[in-house]
């Protein structure tokens, strides 16, 4: 197809590098000339628009057989300094394969993506628009380019292959999540989008809850969910290849009232509470590649968890609960009070008991919590003040309530987490939320502003459940050892999210 150049100069008209822009797409129109070219509105995450210029068509790709794989590209206007976005584009009849490179809604992520550089040169990103004009002008050319681009693409999807055939049942039944992807593609819509997919089937359903991953965790939350009885539905997302394996395939043949097994996003809709118990399975070498791993998996299940229950509450017990929490936040675009760590809840009802059952402590047992990290890093807290009026007294107050801590700390730390006591644990959190019953448990809640720390980390902190999530955050003793855990707890994990590619 010949380029119409003055029709498309024109449009470009705000783009700030047309000539460069329209070098390139006679370049991808001579190495792929299936590809259409247009202008047409994209609307990004915070519902903001803009006119876009885009293109679409197959790109060739051999995984066994050879199959041509469609895909849009947006090409923003601050091309070359910024990468295109980019989208599978599937038909009705293919399915997704949610995976390392694309997420549940067919976006496209990819190393040249994330490492995309400018011009050759040493253009920086602190040069102001006339400088980076003014390089370019002299014959600098970006290094990175949509040709490049599409040769990775190209790359790992050989390695991954994106797309699957549907059966005309399974096409059926994702016709509508496929319509969603569709728009997003063309730019159509946002995460601000109002429509209720699937909303018929799940009338009536007043508490509906979501668990995601049928492993080990997974089932325990399902079971422990159902025997307390709060929810009116309980959904097990089995996202693993295949049918059905081990705990989930019990599920279906020993069948409980209001259970329902599905591997169709579509099953969650409406959800008031969805809980995360994925973890990926990579063969990941050092801690940072699990993260990631993790992450790279969260990239496929929130945007459409988040799509199909607008109004939930994510509740994440996937590992680190600090980092996966804060991802979840991140990749909902949720209100903080909406996206919350099973965190320290299980540690503090321990924690309690011990004091009160153990070392008969009933009334010190009332104020404790733990906080903090999941793991050894927890620390021990209270959410009252000493009130004797004596300092002496309340010094040796002190002295003898921080003796009876530790016990109950060295009896904690016998205590491991297996998956049945974590079930334990999140049953008790969705009954808090579902019941609206302003309870306080120790979660993972966004600590930006407690203890002086500035950072946008997830810790354990004593918080107000309801409906809406965290209603508000209890108020801590003042303690400088308890605060300069938290610091240093804060400081390594802000540490490790820098490193991650979100």
């Amino acid at each position: 197809m010949a380029l119409a150049e003055e029709a498309l100069r024109k449009q470009l008209g705000k783009y700030k590098f047309r000539d460069l822009t329209i070098e390139e797409l006679k370049n991808v129109n001579k190495t792929y000339p299936n590809f259409t070219f247009s202008m047409n509105t994209y609307t990004f995450k915070d519902g903001s628009q803009k006119e876009l210029l885009n293109f679409s068509g197959t790109v060739p790709v051999k995984y066994g057989n050879s199959y041509n794989i469609p895909i849009r590209l947006w090409i923003l206007d601050s091309h070359p300094f910024a990468p295109p976005i980019c989208f599978l584009k599937p038909t009705a009849n293919m399915g997704i394969s949610v995976g390392k490179h694309v997420d549940a809604h067919g976006r496209i992520y990819l190393p040249y993506l994330q490492n995309w550089s400018h011009v050759r040169g040493g253009v920086t990103d602190g040069r102001n628009i006339l400088e980076k004009k003014a390089c370019l002008d002299k014959s600098e050319r970006p290094k990175s380019t949509v040709i490049g681009l599409i040769k990775e693409m190209i790359a790992k999807f050989e390695e991954e292959l994106p797309l699957y055939s549907l059966s005309s049942s399974d096409a059926a039944r994702q016709s509508e999540l496929l319509s969603y992807i569709a728009k997003i593609t063309e730019g159509e819509t946002g995460m601000k989008s109002k429509s209720k997919i699937g909303g018929d089937k799940n009338q009536g359903c007043f508490n509906k809850i979501t668990v995601v991953g049928a492993g080990d965790l997974g089932i325990a939350c399902v079971l422990a969910i159902a025997a307390k009885g709060a929810a009116d539905k309980v959904v097990l997302l089995d996202l693993s290849e295949g049918s059905a394996k081990g705990g989930a395939m019990d599920l279906e043949i020993f069948t409980l009232p209001n259970v329902e097994i599905s591997k169709d996003f579509s099953a969650s809709a409406d959800s008031k509470v969805v809980v995360l118990t994925v973890n990926s399975l990579g063969n990941a070498q050092t801690y940072l590649d699990v993260v990631q791993s993790n992450v790279d998996l969260f990239r496929g299940v929130i945007p459409a968890i988040s799509h199909y229950s607008q109004n939930t509450v994510l509740l994440v017990a996937s590992h680190p609960v600090e980092v996966m929490t804060y991802v979840s936040w991140k990749l909902s675009a949720f209100p903080k009070s909406r996206v919350i760590g099973v965190g320290a809840n299980l540690d503090t009802e321990r924690f309690q008991f011990i004091l009160t059952n153990l070392l008969k402590e009933e009334v010190l047992a009332k104020d404790a919590w733990i906080i903090g990290e999941q793991g050894e890093d927890k620390v021990p807290s209270w959410t009252t003040g000493n009130s004797v009026a004596n300092q002496t007294e309340a010094m040796a107050a002190r002295n003898s309530r921080d003796k009876v801590a530790n016990r109950a700390m060295e009896v904690l730390k016998g205590k491991g987490q297996r998956s049945w006591s974590v079930g334990l644990s999140v049953a008790d959190l969705t009954d808090s939320i579902l019941k609206d019953k302003r309870k306080v448990h120790s979660v993972s809640t966004l600590a930006k502003g407690c203890c002086n720390i500035n950072s946008e980390v997830f810790l354990s902190l004593p918080c107000i459940l309801g409906s809406s999530g965290v209603i508000e955050m209890v108020k801590l003793e003042e303690d400088p050892l308890v605060r300069e855990k938290l610091q240093s707890s804060a400081g390594s994990i802000h540490d490790l999210q820098q490193q991650l590619k979100l």
